[in-house]
């Protein structure tokens, strides 16, 4: 099984230590075009700091991440486990598996972003501030930057088992599983259903669907569930708890689409 998750925006404070190798990072196929958006950041944010703060999308709060970009290259870095600390990572709580659960969590999760393209938990990265929806010159725009070094490299890492999706729409533009594989591929939506006026009424969870798409992948992980198919994953999952509907069957090429049902969103 292979996890696609979304990065963070909440990320730790710069690390002490060794800066980042790119060449010792997973998935070496995406070393170029890993090195091509770090050198275009870093010249970005050692450069007019109003352009860099346009560019990237930075509120005034937020004009101290140029300084933290323009230095990736000699910042300490940390696992990418404990860079990402938002909503999902949160109640993903890798610090808190056991061991035989996070050498799990080594093999099996995927963290997409704007900067890596996508990284293990293990990858020593630093902190960084890169969405996926920028423009970076002179790149362009990330979301095809990535797609074209994706093409190869993501079917490889995805093997012949399942791939569970859980990115949002801005991550999974950087790669759409395809052709066989995107016939194993689950996609999740999170639905709160709850009583009005006397009726069942649902409605798509945006924030909180974060909070819950961690609890799957921890479920998972600590129980040491290994479903091969979408079927099998909403087996799984049901074992474990939640609820889960099949809102789409997939095809030998089209993705399943699941809705885990919740009656409290947090």
């Amino acid at each position: 099984m292979l996890v696609l998750l979304p990065p963070s925006e909440g990320k730790a404070a710069s690390a002490q230590g060794a800066p980042v190798d790119l060449e010792a990072l997973s998935l070496p196929g995406l070393t170029a075009a890993r090195r091509a958006v770090l050198d275009a950041l870093v010249g970005l944010c050692r450069g007019d700091e109003d352009t860099a703060a346009e560019v990237l999308g930075l509120s005034p709060g937020l004009r101290g991440e140029i300084a933290r970009n323009a230095e990736l290259p000699t910042a300490g870095a940390l696992p990418a486990g404990e860079v990402y600390t938002g909503v999902l990572f949160d109640n993903l709580g890798l610090a808190k598996l056991d061991q035989e659960a996070y050498e799990r969590a080594e093999r099996t999760l995927l963290v997409f972003s704007g900067l890596w393209g996508a990284v293990r938990i293990g990858d020593r990265i630093p902190p960084y501030r890169c969405s996926m929806g920028v423009k970076l010159p002179p790149l362009g725009a990330l979301g095809a930057h990535w797609r074209a070094a994706t093409a190869e490299v993501l079917p490889e890492a995805a093997g012949e088992g399942l791939v569970l999706d859980l990115r949002s729409s801005a991550y999974a533009a950087a790669w759409k599983p395809a052709g066989e594989v995107a016939g194993r591929t689950a996609t999740v939506r999170v639905l709160h259903e709850r009583e009005v006026g006397g009726e069942l009424k649902r409605s798509v969870v945006s924030h909180f669907n974060k909070a819950t798409k961690g609890r799957l992948v921890r479920d998972l992980l600590n129980t040491a569930a290994d479903p091969a198919t979408p079927g099998e994953l909403v087996d799984a999952l049901t074992a474990l708890g939640h609820r889960v509907e099949v809102s789409a069957r997939g095809t030998a090429r089209r993705p399943w689409q699941l809705d885990v049902v919740v009656s409290e969103i947090h």
